[in-house]
């Protein structure tokens, strides 16, 4: 099967599609048929030392610009990409699985935002002038890493390719990029967007593989900077072997997060942040709030509505822009979900709506919602990645925040309440990193986006990201003569 908006080989190095079929076969599904709409190849040790050298080379080149030439360069990939947008959805849809309804407005787009902005600021990401006493003073300068190292998931792999490369770029990096081996097509069209608006050849790479490929790419010496969007397994084992080489890390994971609705919320608004924050991208995000916490006295108010409303969701073609609820990413991911919801119903969840696969070709299953689940239960506690939405009760807003952070993960949590008092103490007191009041899921990238605990280190997105793609460089600067006591 082909498509138009389909990149013409595996690997994207050095500014030009690369293919090496002595790489290991890797099949692209669809996953709203099961069909293999591509053959792809893994990356073989001498393709992956072609993009490293090339990502060197182009990285001193790249960093002896202006930031304000290499912020045109970053402004003009935007433009061609938000130009292209429909085919690039289009693309993102045949990847994920994802209803071309959303990612015609989440996906490319949200990645064209990332490289308008970091574009916008590079020309103003200098030091600063620090005056001591005596006439001394000192500067400092900041610097780019080198050669970073991007591990995408396979939720949003245009979104996750610019959320890396925009700012490691603006700061005077180059990049060497690992789609998962899951959705591995849109990125390539990232690197040949770049190409396109400017960048040199080699600035950023791409090679396909799972972890056999991600592995040496991380460990190699030649890498400064490993940033990983994934599950906390994997960010554990990245986070090991980037510190045997003590080098700077961003890693971006797993959530079970809580969204708490207390009684004076509005049902309608409340129902609506748990439908974006459990059923969008068929509940694949890794900030989901999956502990929806909601008041007794309006429980069953909201389970009602809830329930009334997931019913509406229409599941069908993701490329018919009427559909709003897709397929899972895999067959894999599909029957990891259904293993959870029969844990649901064995540990005494009540099953209000869904549960089921959905009996046609490729990896489909019911959005589902589960209530009456107490802290304990399975579905509570771990990560689904998958639409099911677990709804526990509260009576005080002590004994929820206890509950609501009494988890090893750390990425999101919301609070639907008309008492805006009481929504920003509670919000104060939760152990989370990217926080939301009376909305959910929102990711605009001039935010912060990173998690605490187990669910990462560091910050995507904003002048925050600066910090994590960059160094500082301190020079002392001595006016009068050195004093020494011999």
């Amino acid at each position: 099967m082909t498509f138009a908006t389909q990149p013409n080989a595996s690997h994207f190095v050095n500014g030009a599609y690369l293919e090496d079929t002595a790489g290991t076969p890797l099949e692209v599904i669809y996953p709203a048929t099961g069909a293999v709409i591509a053959t792809l190849h893994e990356a073989t040790p001498q393709v992956l030392d072609q993009a490293i050298a090339g990502a060197q080379a182009a990285q001193r080149h790249w960093a002896r610009l202006s930031g304000m030439e290499r912020g045109r360069v970053l402004r003009r990939a935007a433009d061609i990409m938000r130009d292209r947008n429909h085919d690039l959805s289009v693309l993102e849809t045949y990847d994920t699985g994802k209803p071309l309804q959303e990612t015609l407005v989440a996906d490319a787009t949200s990645g064209a935002d990332a490289l308008e902005y970091f574009g916008s600021i590079a020309a103003g990401l200098t030091g600063e002038h620090i005056q001591l006493s005596g006439g001394d003073w000192a500067y400092t300068i900041r610097e780019p890493l080198g050669v970073c190292a991007g591990l995408g998931a396979w939720n949003y792999p245009t979104q996750i390719a610019c959320w890396k490369a925009a700012p490691a770029l603006a700061c005077g990096n180059a990049m060497v990029f690992k789609p998962s081996e899951t959705t591995p097509l849109s990125a390539l069209k990232v690197a040949e967007i770049l190409i396109e608006a400017g960048a040199p050849a080699g600035l950023f790479n791409v090679v396909q593989g799972a972890g056999g490929v991600g592995g040496p790419l991380v460990a190699d010496p030649r890498i400064a900077k490993v940033s990983l969007t994934g599950s906390v397994p994997t960010g554990r084992k990245v986070y090991a072997s980037a510190a045997e080489g003590m080098k700077h890390v961003t890693m971006e994971l797993g959530g079970k997060s809580p969204l708490i609705v207390f009684d004076d919320a509005s049902i309608e608004d409340a129902v609506s942040g748990a439908i974006l924050g459990n059923f969008y991208s068929s509940g694949q995000v890794c900030s989901n709030g999956t502990r929806v916490f909601v008041h007794r006295a309006i429980k069953e108010a909201f389970l009602a509505r809830l329930a009334e409303r997931t019913a509406k969701a229409v599941i069908g073609d993701p490329l018919d822009e009427a559909t709003s609820f897709g397929p899972m990413v895999s067959e894999t991911q599909l029957q990891i979900v259904l293993g959870y919801i029969e844990k649901g119903r064995a540990e005494g969840g009540r099953l209000v709506c869904g549960g089921n696969r959905i009996d046609k070709p490729g990896s489909w299953i019911e959005p589902t919602v589960f209530a009456d689940v107490t802290d304990d239960m399975t579905i509570a506690r771990e990560e689904i990645f998958g639409p099911v939405l677990s709804v526990l009760d509260f009576d005080e807003e002590d004994d929820v925040i206890a509950r609501a952070n009494a988890t090893d993960y750390g990425l999101s949590a919301g609070v639907y309440t008309r008492d805006l008092q009481r929504a920003h103490r509670v919000i104060a007191r939760l152990e989370a990193g990217s926080c939301f009041i009376n909305s959910y899921n929102d990711a605009p990238v001039e935010v912060p986006f990173g998690g605490v605990k187990a669910s990462g280190v560091g910050r995507e997105n904003s002048k925050a990201a600066i910090a994590h793609y960059s160094q500082l460089k301190s020079v002392y600067v001595r006016m009068g003569e050195t004093e020494a006591p011999f």
